[in-house]
């Protein structure tokens, strides 16, 4: 088969020669293409390289991140443990001190419960001795011995036996809840108790006016009546004083009294009747015990004096006694000082024997006999002899 020749650009080319010549053309098309994969190839094994160096720095940094975060991890670690330890302790701590408070809270609590109880209690008990005394209150009959009971014990309280007498027997039959005895004189001082409570109540209690005039002419017809009655059965001339008490046992009662019904007052006033709360009367029974107290001391005025010149004799003769004693005493200071003397003058002779310390010397006086004990008490105790000679 023959070649047909080849035309390149309007040029006659042989066939081999343009065999030849895309035969060159593909092999540098291959060695362009070979020389750009080696290129891009050693491109390839440099960033390779790079990201391998990369990867170790990498590696480098993050393995000394780990041994950092490691350390870290071990520093927080304790720090966390010692937070906690000291978290721990202070809890307990805290609740060892709210368990204390608490404690003593509860104990508190319970005390306070018990004084409640006992308040309760209290409260129960005056309850009940409220319900009594308002059955006693609401009884005439004892109200009237409630009176007399209160009025008796101040009166027995503040004076002696014997300056009184409870419920005696009049003259005219009469019997007064009390009987004071006065000094010097038979006619003693009655005083009666009372206790006008219904009106009183319906006084406090009054709303309307008609009812506080209602309860205002009860208290007037009551109280008017008791002292009418004081008046008409208490005063005996030569047994009983001129002036009479009427005891009301009760301040309130007596505060409305003066406040509200001062015409009842200045009438028992001109009827000679005093009437009186328990503070008064209390007032009352002093000023009759220093009354009593006076006339007794004038009564034993002269056997206060007998006794008192007895003790001053005795005062004399303490103090001769006295007297007797200090001269003793002056006797026996002559008398140790005398001792003194003689021992100082024996001591001195002794150190002039020891040193052989003689002298040609007179021959020492004879010492005088003492004075016997019967001599001494005879002479009363006269100043006594030297003791030893030369003195």
């Amino acid at each position: 088969m023959a070649l047909e020749p080849i035309h390149l650009s309007g040029v006659m080319l042989d066939p081999v020669l343009a065999v030849l010549v895309l035969a060159g053309m593909a092999v540098l098309a291959l060695l362009a293409l070979a020389i750009t994969l080696i290129m891009h190839m050693s491109r390839r094994r440099r960033e390779a390289a790079m990201q391998a160096a990369e990867l170790a720095e990498l590696k480098g940094r993050l393995q000394t991140f780990a041994e950092i975060s490691v350390a870290r991890q071990g520093d927080i670690a304790r720090a966390v443990n010692e937070r906690l330890d000291r978290m721990t302790h202070r809890v307990g701590t805290d609740l060892n001190e709210t368990a204390r408070k608490t404690t003593d809270s509860i104990a508190k609590l319970n005390e306070r419960l018990a004084v409640i109880d006992t308040a309760q209690k209290n409260l129960t008990d005056l309850s009940t001795n409220m319900v009594s005394l308002q059955e006693i209150l609401t009884n005439k009959q004892a109200r009237g011995a409630f009176g007399q009971m209160r009025m008796e014990a101040i009166v027995m309280d503040g004076l002696p036996k014997g300056a009184y007498s409870f419920q005696p027997t009049l003259s005219n039959g009469k019997r007064p809840d009390c009987l004071l005895h006065m000094p010097n004189t038979r006619a003693g001082v009655v005083i009666d108790a009372k206790f006008p409570l219904e009106g009183f109540e319906a006084f406090r209690t009054a709303r309307r006016d008609e009812e506080k005039k209602e309860a205002m002419r009860r208290v007037r017809v009551d109280v008017g009546r008791h002292v009418e009655a004081i008046a008409e059965r208490y005063f005996i001339v030569g047994e009983t004083q001129d002036t009479a008490i009427l005891f009301v046992p009760s301040e309130a009662i007596y505060a409305d009294l003066a406040e509200h019904f001062s015409d009842l007052v200045q009438k028992a006033h001109r009827a000679r009747i005093v009437i009186c709360a328990p503070n008064m009367l209390m007032l009352a029974v002093q000023t009759m015990q220093a009354i009593l107290k006076d006339v007794q001391m004038r009564e034993q005025a002269h056997l206060i004096q007998r006794e008192v010149a007895v003790l001053m004799d005795d005062m004399g003769r303490f103090r001769e006694r006295v007297l007797d004693l200090q001269r003793h005493f002056g006797q026996a200071n002559q008398d140790v000082e005398k001792i003194l003397t003689s021992s100082e003058k024996i001591a001195a002779r002794g150190h002039k024997i020891e040193n052989l310390d003689f002298e040609d010397a007179p021959a020492p006086a004879v010492e005088a006999p003492s004075p016997r004990p019967a001599e001494r008490r005879r002479n009363g105790g006269a100043q006594q002899p030297d003791l030893l000679a030369g003195e």
